[in-house]
């Protein structure tokens, strides 16, 4: 005979010896056996020979069908028990004495390679009987001292009937005070309709109901979540006979999960923007009303200004300042607050947010605590507001990320009547954590992003010059958001002959690197224009300018993958480069990847000027075309970068028509156009750099020009200096006669001897007086220092001196040579 001990090695419950346990359960009284995978008797107790009159040593080792009196009923038409986990059903078995018997079992299959039997086949014994009545006792016990949930009874009147110890305990109450009455009348409260209400539709349509609800039950100091399933009771006819309450307990559960609900919701909405003040508000804003009634969230005065948080941010005998950053509040305008928001207040040792910040971990006080009261006795105003609003529980949560403390954050309860907890101070805990990362994120951006805009701003025009050819006005709008700072620039260069240049340009990328990359471009630009290279040209060198800086920054990555800092990446720009000449009113313009320029009309008809497609800057290819158009003066030219038409919220096509729109509009002044066109085409953050550059063209009236084709003989030299005399004369410019002669005299000769005809001088009078000669050879003079006993090389020289600035330009038939005067004011003001 098998031992009971050994079939089926069922985990014992822990410290319950087996011998105790046996004698407990009555082993005999179910029959067990066991068999493995082939079907052969393996296990036999004393049950199964009391049931079917077999000892072990009989049954051991035979076949199980053996004692089949009909086969096994396998239900759904199984062909085989092998895969099932478990049967269960009535079995005909033969008993030893030739009765046939009618047995129900349950047969557990073990899993192969376990170490039990393969099979497990239980019946209970019926030959003993419980003392009668017990099974209704037992369910009576059961129902009033379930210890799980509490429960109540009620009938088809919905009046209570009965009610278990649980039950009482929620609602405070015994059985018998609460029989007769309905829910609503026990719990006053929506809740407590709500359940009526659902045991009514129960009573109606026999569906079991099931509702969530959240209440303080009498007597309990906090509120309880309480999970309660309603469901009929019917007798053996099936029918309806009363309704059955349960209700589980799951504060826990729901608190658990409003934590989590809370944690996650502080991951979406802290952090959404690089920005201080916003990053510390979405902190404030996501606590209450959640977690406290007010909150705010203060940051330490020594960051305000200082590139890093000093070492000791916090002094070590006070007082501690902070700036009120952040508040949020359950009562409009935070009247609990005794700080202003962005105001400074102090707080001296010994204090809460002091003691926080000097230990680095969260406090949690009520108003009771003495080191509270002692900080409260201190400070009569912050006392005052806890005795009005009733506050009766704070929490002070610092703000560290990366062992930077920027500050603290306070919570506060007083509409809420529970007071904050351990598993409060943790949470907040958690949620200052994320924000302290955002906060300091937000910090370490805004100060890179202030270098890089004092960087760009420093690199741009801090004042365009006055132009002859042209009033200007400008606009530049740093990114704002995640974008940073771009390379966005613009220029206006003055060029020889009284000419100007205008020049707009993006580089690819935003931050300091953007910025630097901005500053050589605007200087290259302004080198190339100097030396009066054609508008085509002058981006052509631009373009291999870019395509070297990219080969730099080649090299530099290769550097980074051996173990360099540095950070490289392709430079690309675009660039837009328009020449305007007042004399002829012509204007060149040529671009680079760049948004057209818009031409207004003094009329007020807008035009976008048709460019030929041309590639970005360092993408090198095809050169460079030029377009030239005659421009009436008074005429409006609109130069900017893409940031001013293209936005995420609107496509290009949609903001090259609002800026037509937005130019065509009348406006008081070029400022006052530029204000329209930026309110009109961005949004309040826009998300790029934008770059707007608007200049109204100006003519020179013919009396300021005079031109004289001059022949190719040195004897022609003598009239052409009685020729500009004359012309001065007429002018007013009785002062500047001995320069210009001796300086027309130079060039004039200069370009008999040394050029190709045709020769032509041409003198210009505006607030300077420009003088150019022009000749069909390509051969630049050069300036050099004569020696002693040179008989020539002094003329040049003399006119550097004597002239504010002088150059060479070259053109499509040769090149002109030019210097320029400065006029005494007197003069000036006689222009003509």
């Amino acid at each position: 005979m098998e031992q009971p001990a050994t079939v089926g090695r069922a985990t014992r419950p822990s410290g319950e010896e087996p011998e105790a346990l046996e004698a407990l359960v009555g082993a005999a009284l179910t029959a067990r056996v066991a068999l493995d995978e082939h079907g052969i008797v393996t296990g036999w107790n004393a049950g199964a020979e009391r049931l079917l009159g077999y000892s072990a040593g009989q049954l051991t080792g035979r076949r199980a069908a053996d004692l089949l009196a009909e086969p096994i009923p396998v239900r759904g038409g199984l062909p085989t028990l092998a895969g099932l986990p478990r049967w269960n059903g009535d079995v005909a078995l033969r008993h030893r004495d030739g009765r046939q018997l009618t047995v129900r079992i349950l047969a557990h299959h073990r899993p192969p390679g376990a170490d039990a039997p393969a099979w497990l086949i239980v019946s209970a014994l019926t030959g003993r009987q419980p003392p009668a009545g017990l099974d209704e006792s037992l369910v009576s016990w059961s129902f009033a001292q379930s210890p799980c949930c509490a429960q109540a009874i009620y009938d088809t009147r919905l009046r209570l009937r009965r009610a278990n110890a649980d039950m009482e305990r929620a609602m405070a109450l015994t059985e018998e005070e609460m029989r007769g009455l309905r829910v609503s009348e026990i719990v006053d409260d929506d809740a407590g309709l709500r359940a009526e209400r659902a045991m009514a539709r129960v009573l109606r349509t026999g569906e079991p109901e099931y509702e969530e609800n959240y209440l303080r039950a009498p007597g309990e100091g906090h509120e309880h979540a309480w999970s309660v399933f309603m469901s009929a009771l019917r007798d053996h006819e099936g029918t309806i006979r009363g309704v059955c309450l349960s209700a589980h307990d799951m504060t826990e559960q729901f608190w658990a999960r409003k934590r989590l609900q809370l944690i996650a919701e502080a991951g979406r909405r802290i952090g959404s923007t690089l920005d201080v003040t916003r990053t510390a508000q979405e902190l404030a804003d996501v606590t209450v009303p959640a977690l406290a009634d007010f909150a705010s969230v203060d940051l330490l005065t020594a960051l305000d200004d200082a590139p890093e948080p000093p070492p000791q941010a916090v002094p070590a005998d006070g007082p501690l300042l902070l700036r009120r950053t952040a508040l949020q509040s359950v009562t409009p305008g935070a009247p609990e607050s005794v700080v202003a928001a962005g105001a400074v207040d102090s707080y001296p040792a010994g204090s809460m947010p002091f003691e926080s910040l000097r230990t680095g971990r969260p406090t949690l006080h009520d108003v009771t605590d003495a080191a509270f009261t002692a900080w409260l006795a201190r400070d009569p105003a912050r006392a005052a507001r806890v005795r009005a609003f009733g506050i009766h529980s704070v929490m002070a949560v610092p703000l560290v990320a990366r062992g930077t403390t920027l500050g603290v954050a306070f919570l506060v309860r007083h509409r809420n009547q529970e007071i904050f907890r351990q598993d409060d101070l943790m949470l907040a805990g958690e949620l200052a954590a994320r924000a302290a990362v955002s906060i300091d994120n937000a910090r370490r951006y805004t100060r890179e992003r202030a270098t890089a805009v004092t960087l760009q701003r420093s690199l741009l025009p801090q004042r365009l010059p006055r132009q002859a050819a042209v009033d200007v006005a400008s606009r530049y709008l740093p990114a704002g958001g995640h974008a940073g700072v771009g390379g966005d620039w613009f220029d206006v260069i003055p060029l020889s002959g009284a000419r100007v240049a205008l020049v707009v340009g993006d580089v690819v990328g935003h931050g300091l690197v953007a910025s630097a990359t901005m500053g050589r471009l605007r200087t290259a630009v302004r080198t190339l224009a100097d030396i009066d290279l054609p508008c085509d040209e002058l981006l052509t060198h631009l373009d291999d300018l870019v395509a070297r800086l990219n080969t730099e920054e080649e090299s530099d990555g290769e550097r980074t993958a051996a173990g360099s800092t540095g950070a490289s990446g392709d430079v690309g720009a675009t660039c837009l480069y328009a020449v305007y000449d007042p004399v002829t009113r012509r204007c060149c313009f040529a671009g680079a990847g760049h948004p057209v320029p818009a031409v207004v009309s003094p009329g007020g008809t807008v035009d976008l000027v048709g460019l030929p497609a041309a590639h970005p800057l360092g993408v090198g290819g095809l050169p460079y075309e030029s377009t030239e158009v005659v421009l009436p003066e008074g005429s409006l030219l609109a130069l900017y970068t893409n940031g001013l038409i293209e936005t995420p919220e609107q496509d290009l096509d949609t903001g090259v028509h609002r800026l037509r729109e937005a130019l065509a509009r009348p406006a008081g002044s070029l400022d006052a156009l530029c204000d329209t066109v930026l309110a009109d085409l961005l949004p309040q953050r826009p998300a790029d750099d934008v770059a707007l550059l608007i200049a109204r063209t100006r003519a020179f009236d013919a009396r300021q020009v005079a031109t004289w084709a001059v022949p190719s003989d040195p004897s022609a030299v003598a009239q052409t200096r009685k020729d500009v005399v004359a012309q001065l004369e007429r002018w007013g410019l009785s002062d500047a006669v001995f320069v210009t002669e001796l300086v027309v005299s130079e060039l004039v000769t200069n370009a008999i001897r040394h050029a190709e005809p045709p020769v032509q001088l041409r003198l210009i009078h505006d607030t300077t007086l420009i003088c150019e000669v022009s000749d069909g050879g390509s051969t630049a003079p050069h300036l050099r220092r004569a020696r002693t006993y040179d008989e020539g090389g002094r003329g040049l020289l003399l006119v550097a001196q004597l002239t504010e600035r002088w150059g060479t330009r070259q053109s499509a038939t040769g090149k002109t040579i030019w210097a320029e005067q400065t006029l005494s004011p007197r003069v000036r003001s006689h222009r003509p």
